[in-house]
């Protein structure tokens, strides 16, 4: 782990290396067992998988830790249950709880996030920040550690309305929906007025705007209604001097400028996502991290995940704040050979 490179690499300054960060991978416990030799599981006590995870991401070299502190648990038991399908090692993630408390169109459109939840208390929240990402140091103290909004705009209309009840209501008027998203923007804002004012130089901005197929709404909804709405969330970030990274799932590339033009430093991406595009044209500009395809881990022969690597380096190398990482996760069902090569021929090439 490398704190200078994170940071060499988030300033534009071409790290003698490409620095690196990985999602997910830290629950895969046989990998974990298999690089650090703690023999660590599921049923392991928290104290032992936090141990065995931290040493993990000390061994792969992670200059980079992902993480957002402000997620669906604000908006408490007004929020759609979506139910959850098995991703982690023996499906302790599965949820088969299905629950929508939105009944009808017009209670989505005429929705008030002000009115459901109030005001907050700005002091706390920044206070709350600051101790997230104080805690972050204290686990990973040699990495560039960021703390965030999950909810930022459409994720959050996401958790609180559901898939179905969302786009069946941004169907039948997007106007109206559109003015949602503007209260939600002006509720949620709170949340990015006390980020602002914590003490803390780097911050994780989430918003899902797309699937793997790219945008779910005619994208000139977007352009109205959701990117005039980030550059007011995020103006106060901007004048604190903080260094906003993006992230989102799908594939965003259709919108790749206009996240830009919204003041962002950073993106986050999946293989979907265009990264050729975003290294020729804010390469030099921009943080950008990924994008290597977990399929091919997951059912490739070594030559395959060679050819992978090297396809996201010959991207990425050339670009100062250009970050490894698999852009789609490693899951727990992930080979463990193969992620142990991934990881070696990250290691070789990684150099500049």
């Amino acid at each position: 782990m490398s704190y200078q490179d994170g940071m060499s690499a988030i300033n534009l300054e071409m790290p003698p290396r490409v620095p690196r960060t990985e999602y997910s991978v830290e629950n895969h416990w046989e990998l974990l067992s298999v690089v650090t030799g703690i023999n660590v599981d599921n049923e392991s006590p928290v104290d032992l998988k936090i141990t065995a995870q931290k040493e993990f991401r000390k061994m792969w070299n992670y200059d980079f830790i992902w993480n957002t502190y402000i997620h669906a648990e604000i908006f408490g038991d007004l929020r759609t249950s979506m139910g959850h399908a098995v991703y982690q090692a023996d499906g302790v993630d599965y949820n088969d709880k299905i629950y929508c408390p939105f009944k009808e169109v017009e209670e989505v459109l005429e929705f008030d996030p002000l009115e459901a939840f109030g005001e907050k208390d700005i002091e706390k929240l920044t206070l709350d920040f600051e101790k997230n990402y104080q805690y972050r140091i204290e686990l990973f103290s040699d990495a560039v550690n960021v703390t965030g909004i999950y909810v930022t705009c459409m994720s959050g209309l996401i958790d609180l309305f559901g898939w179905d009840m969302m786009l069946i209501s941004a169907g039948t008027d997007p106007k109206k929906f559109g003015e949602v998203a503007n209260r939600y923007t002006s509720w949620i804002q709170q949340y990015f007025n006390a980020l602002a004012e914590a003490r803390v130089p780097v911050v994780m901005i989430h918003d899902d705007i797309v699937w793997t197929e790219g945008p779910f709404l005619h994208p000139e909804w977007y352009r109205k209604y959701i990117f005039p709405n980030y550059k007011k969330l995020f103006a106060p970030l901007i004048e604190s001097g903080k260094k906003i990274i993006f992230t989102s799932d799908g594939n965003y590339t259709l919108f790749i400028d206009d996240i830009a033009a919204c003041g962002v430093h950073g993106f986050v991406l999946e293989p979907v996502t265009d990264m050729k595009y975003i290294a020729e044209k804010y390469g030099k500009t921009h943080v950008f991290i990924g994008n290597a395809d977990t399929r091919v881990l997951l059912n490739g022969t070594r030559e395959d995940i060679y050819l992978e690597v090297k396809r996201c380096m010959d991207i990425g190398k050339n670009c100062p704040g250009y970050f490894m990482a698999v852009g789609n996760h490693i899951p727990s069902n992930t080979p463990v050979e193969n992620a142990l090569y991934y990881n070696e021929v990250y290691e070789k090439l990684s150099k500049r």
